[in-house]
């Protein structure tokens, strides 16, 4: 571990000093501050975002070759970071907020409005981020650099939350073999890649429970990295997923946040304590709501949602393992599926998202049949009624 720390230090600290030399030579390109969708209640906004030279990433299509989107891939990866640079968040009340970025150039603010902004969309409220002042290499003039970050306030009446996993789960990684999920995530962009049959509708199905309103809210915790942020969220939305936070990771090489149970090292030990990590997070935001978890067999979902439960007692409603068709890891999942019945709590190992839905709806959780969509016009005005 030692090692990999010392190798994590040294990729770390040669990159920032090819961005500072870059930048004194006036050849980095323009700077793009990213600001991810993240969650809050009407009382705290839990803010996370990137600050990093453009990438100099084009449209994507469907019809791009797989040479067009390696190269993609590579100016993803490829990134320059800005480390301690200060930004400024600012509220419809007039407060500022100040964040420096660390050395990858991430940020993270909590803020507690004195009030709502006004949303941009239903359940979801813009707080505008910029640069106020960058490390003393970048010349001048301060070039005008901001966004806009978009929280998720649930409303009161939010039946319960879902959790989902990305790989595996919503669409296809081939997580189990190294070699299939280099191709598809280096040869794909958001057009090319496939949801799993289903999927879509049975996520907006849950976002509306049994109420007909979109109101219950959706958190996706995943192991890729923030690098892929801008092709999952695109992905998300041709789709027409339930749009929620993506919680990524962080690719460089650390050590993970909290120890995993026995048994679980390497890589799985660090996509263990990162998504642990985050469910934690998310659950503590919201004390008050229950929640619908949803992965895969193929690494260690299963695992990581037996720890939730066992963390946050009575505040998990069902949750939903899809099959990979890997039968050694589907063995893993019928012995936590019998403990976690124990406790009250059904986990079902899943083919398809139609099995899936017809169990969710025998709990209740959403309708039988599938439900038209109100315009969300109409959801607001009589929600300010």
């Amino acid at each position: 571990m030692k090692l990999l720390d010392a190798l994590s230090t040294f990729t770390e600290w040669t990159d920032h000093l090819l961005t500072r030399s870059t930048a004194r030579a006036g050849l980095l390109r323009p700077l793009q501050l990213d600001a991810y969708r993240s969650y809050g209640t009407a009382a705290r906004f839990y803010i996370k975002g990137r600050l990093l030279a453009d990438r100099g990433l084009t449209a994507q299509a469907a019809t791009d070759s797989r040479w067009r989107n390696f190269r993609s891939m590579v100016r993803r990866f490829n990134s320059r970071e800005v480390a301690g640079a200060d930004l400024v968040a600012e509220l419809p009340d007039g407060s500022q907020h100040l964040v420096t970025t660390d050395d990858e150039g991430y940020f993270t603010l909590i803020i507690e409005p004195q009030a709502l902004p006004e949303p941009v969309a239903y359940l979801w409220y813009p707080v505008p981020v910029k640069v106020s002042r960058l490390p003393r290499q970048f010349r001048p003039p301060l070039p005008l650099v901001q966004a806009s970050a978009l929280v998720l306030v649930p409303p009161p009446t939010a039946e319960f939350g879902v959790i989902s996993d990305l790989d595996d789960t919503v669409f296809e990684t081939s997580a189990t073999n190294v070699l299939k999920m280099l191709g598809r995530t280096l040869f794909s962009n958001a057009h090319s890649r496939l949801p799993y049959v289903g999927v879509a509708d049975f996520y907006r199905r849950l976002q509306r429970g049994r109420t007909n309103r979109p109101d219950n809210p959706f958190f996706y915790v995943s192991s890729s990295p923030w690098n892929l942020y801008d092709m999952l969220d695109e992905f998300m939305g041709i789709h027409e997923m339930p749009p929620g936070p993506l919680l990524l990771r962080d690719l460089g090489i650390s050590r993970p946040k909290n120890s995993p149970p026995p048994g679980v090292v390497g890589s799985a030990a660090v996509h263990f304590a990162h998504k642990l990590h985050e469910i934690n997070d998310v659950l503590g935001a919201y004390p008050n709501l229950s929640f619908v978890l949803l992965g895969d067999s193929g690494q260690e979902d299963a695992r990581i949602y037996r720890e939730v439960v066992r963390q946050h007692p009575g505040r998990i409603l069902a949750i939903y393992i899809r099959d990979v068709q890997v039968p050694a890891r589907a063995l893993l999942v019928g012995p936590i599926t019998k403990e976690l019945h124990t406790e009250g709590v059904p986990m079902l190992l899943v083919p398809d998202y139609a099995t899936a839905a017809a169990h969710a709806a025998s709990l209740g959780l959403i309708v039988n049949e599938p439900i038209p969509e109100q315009p969300v016009e109409t959801i607001i005005e009589k929600a300010s009624e």
